[in-house]
């Protein structure tokens, strides 16, 4: 089994990402239940804007598009910025939305048979409206969300600690985290892309 966590920071590497520092607690869940993870920091990359799977010369998004493929769990891990997903997150999404004209070879759409959750962090509010509008997009896309399949750290509203630099909420974020992984695992293992029916279709689509 393969999960694939893309981290959308806004810190290029080799900086230190709360977001990161998270998105591990729920890796090493994964990973403790039989899952090979990758992670994977977008802001390295040049991800250039658009809607399809290949925006040409220099476009590093068609790597990221092939792990999706490839991955049976996804995870979205995203800062908050004035209450929102980074725009690296955003920029993602849209990415994905190629994968609206990809099916496997009975005419499901690609995503179908995947799962996917959500991991924000942040020092103000916001993070439930996050993982609400990174389900949508997943969710319309064919991917399956398990129940309390995302987790979040914030301290509240104004400047702060980040979540590496205070202890602060981390028993609950943590758990959540924990507990997230373990319940994409579980659907994961049991979730195949045939469970699906072939949706119908016709030539006005």
């Amino acid at each position: 089994m393969k999960a694939l966590v893309l981290n959308c920071t806004l810190k290029p590497s080799p900086a230190t990402s709360s977001t990161e520092a998270l998105a591990k607690v729920v890796i090493a869940e994964l990973e403790k239940g039989g899952a090979e993870v990758e992670i994977i920091r977008l802001v390295d990359l040049n991800l250039r804007p658009g809607v399809k799977t290949d925006e040409g010369a220099g476009d590093d998004w068609p790597a990221v598009h092939a792990r999706i493929l490839a991955a049976d769990i996804l995870v979205m891990a995203t800062p908050t910025w004035l209450g929102q997903m980074s725009s690296v997150c955003l920029r993602a999404l849209e990415r994905m939305d190629a994968l609206f004209a990809e099916f496997d070879e009975a005419g499901r759409p690609i995503a179908f048979g995947k799962v996917a959750g959500v991991v924000v962090t942040g020092n103000e509010d916001g993070a439930h409206n996050i993982v609400a509008t990174v389900c949508q997009g997943l969710i319309d896309m064919g991917f399956t969300i398990p129940g309390q399949s995302w987790t979040y750290w914030h301290l509240g509203p104004g400047p702060g600690p980040d979540y590496v630099e205070t202890d602060q909420g981390h028993v609950y974020s943590d758990r959540v985290g924990r507990n997230a992984a373990r319940n994409l695992i579980a659907l994961a293992k049991i979730l195949k892309p045939s469970t699906y029916p072939v949706p119908e279709t016709s030539e006005d689509d």
